[in-house]
């Protein structure tokens, strides 16, 4: 399935268009708090597609019977521009176990790329429930990359995959390769550039967030 919250008006889409804005995205503590915004939103979101069971809890005057998320989670992020999704997702399953991947562009001469992984930490995955955080779905290679080296720690029961903004051509590739994976997305834009950056979309979510990176 593919969500998309654009799709609906809400309070959502104050946030996207500050994310977006060339004047306000200027201001880091903002971009970053609105990534992590959009985390706790689409994290909502996923919730109610989740496994639930009940439980009783007591209270000071009875007992009250709740239905929670059933399942183990583990929230991956790619980072850096994964870090403040990554954040959102954890304030709303603050139960759940965490995954980093370091996954980067390796730029070729001919204007051409590849994705590189030089970092993964990862705890067992088998019969828990995968959140996995990138920012900016792009192209989806880094994901891609990142569910094949994972999947040496097990096989999740569900896979759930959280962006801000996808491209729809990122999108029809993760339904292809992966079409188990649930995808939660804050907008989809058509458009991708000759070096693959989503157009309209919002730039460098990592540089905007964090500050510009060295030149390789």
């Amino acid at each position: 399935m593919v969500f998309r919250l654009d799709q609906f008006p809400s309070i959502a889409n104050q946030f996207m268009a500050e994310l977006r804005s060339t004047e306000i995205q200027t201001d880091k503590m903002r971009f970053r708090r609105n990534l992590e915004r959009m985390g706790e939103i689409l994290s909502y979101e996923v919730s109610k597609h989740l496994p639930h069971h009940e439980v009783e809890v007591e209270t000071p005057l009875g007992i009250s019977s709740i239905q929670v998320p059933k399942e183990s989670l583990v929230i991956c992020s790619i980072l850096r521009a994964g870090i403040p999704l990554h954040y959102g997702i954890l304030n709303f399953f603050d139960h759940a176990d965490n995954a980093f991947v370091a996954a980067y562009r390796a730029h070729h001469k001919d204007g051409s790329f590849e994705i590189s992984l030089n970092y993964l930490t990862c705890p067992e995955l088998d019969g828990k429930v995968l959140l996995m955080a990138d920012s900016m779905l792009a192209t989806g290679s880094s994901v891609e990359k990142a569910l094949e080296a994972m999947a040496e720690f097990g096989t999740p029961s569900q896979i759930y995959l959280i962006s801000v903004i996808a491209s729809s051509d990122a999108i029809e590739r993760m339904q292809r390769l992966y079409p188990h994976v649930h995808i939660f997305v804050g907008a989809v834009d058509d458009e991708l550039t000759a070096k693959s950056y989503i157009v309209p979309g919002l730039g460098d979510a990592g540089d905007l967030a964090f500050g510009k990176k060295m030149q390789e």
